[in-house]
């Protein structure tokens, strides 16, 4: 198992690293991610990743090619179902404000405004890697994103509910979404406590926006769990906040955290690209 590099030595890599927080979120400085990468600084683009969860880029001017090759860097890239499927198109996936709407009215009817904290693709037996997203279309003030340390969230726990919380697991709906695409998935459970197979940490994984029930406890033990999960993952010391500007870029791991856009745009058609990086196969998948 490999672990993330300490603060110290990344400060020795071929790029500037300014942390925004503790231990989530940094800003880097001094590459261009439309040139190829390195080894070098490809290897210490991971290990960033793997510190801060997130990572961010300002003043990029990537296209869609250039966005995925940069993210192809980093493992094979996967193609979200309500993607294209065209060989010849990079795997974008278009995260709209006006698809959010459509999403919010139907797939997302039982979120609560300011509760819909996720991971991508958690949906799938194995959820993709990371993610890079990019800043397309943006409103003059507003549209922030929030992402979450997953194991602050977790050692922010009581000892008595992290020993409860390592025995369960939690459900993971996507199948409505999918249907509309044309495909179908089973639902999956996942432990509500993962364990980072490169860091170690422990994380605390659910998604909020997928219909989550804990199995094996009454409901109203499984609503009382999510509702504490929830306030954890709200609790401003867990967080980084990034305003975006055009030209800005995050890529994170979507295995240790969870995220959240702010929607205090209005009306405005507010559109950010992104692509996901495939995880290792563990096993087979569906």
């Amino acid at each position: 198992m490999s672990q993330a590099l300490p603060a110290e030595l990344l400060a020795k890599e071929p790029f500037e690293i300014r942390p925004l927080q503790p231990t989530i979120g940094a800003e880097i400085h001094g590459v261009d991610l439309r040139q190829p990468l390195s080894p070098e600084q490809r290897d210490a683009l991971r290990q960033a990743v793997l510190r801060y969860k997130v990572v961010f880029f300002r003043d990029q001017q990537l296209d869609n090619d250039s966005h995925a090759a940069f993210a192809a860097n980093f493992a094979p890239l996967y193609t979200h179902p309500s993607t294209t499927r065209d060989p010849k198109v990079a795997p974008i996936h278009r995260i709209a404000a006006i698809d959010a709407a459509k999403y919010e009215k139907r797939i997302h009817r039982d979120v609560l405004p300011g509760d819909a904290y996720h991971s991508d693709t958690s949906w799938r037996l194995v959820p993709t890697w990371g993610a890079v997203l990019r800043a397309v279309t943006l409103p003059e003030t507003g549209g922030d994103t929030i992402w979450v340390d997953a194991n602050l969230a977790y050692e922010g726990l009581s000892s008595e509910l992290k020993e409860r919380l390592d025995q369960l697991h939690v459900t993971h709906d996507f199948r409505e979404a999918l249907h509309d695409a044309g495909h179908d998935y089973p639902i999956v459970a996942h432990p509500v406590v993962r364990t980072h197979r490169e860091t170690g940490q422990k994380i605390l994984w659910v998604n909020f926006t997928q219909r989550p029930q804990i199995l094996g406890v009454e409901l109203s033990e499984s609503k009382a769990i999510l509702d504490e999960i929830l306030r954890q993952y709200k609790r401003p010391e867990f967080q980084v906040r990034f305003s975006w500007r055009p030209g800005s870029v995050a890529f994170w791991d979507n295995r240790a955290a969870v995220h959240y856009a702010v929607k205090n745009y209005g009306d405005f058609p507010r559109h950010l690209e992104r692509v996901l990086i495939a995880d290792e196969p563990l096993y087979a998948d569906l």
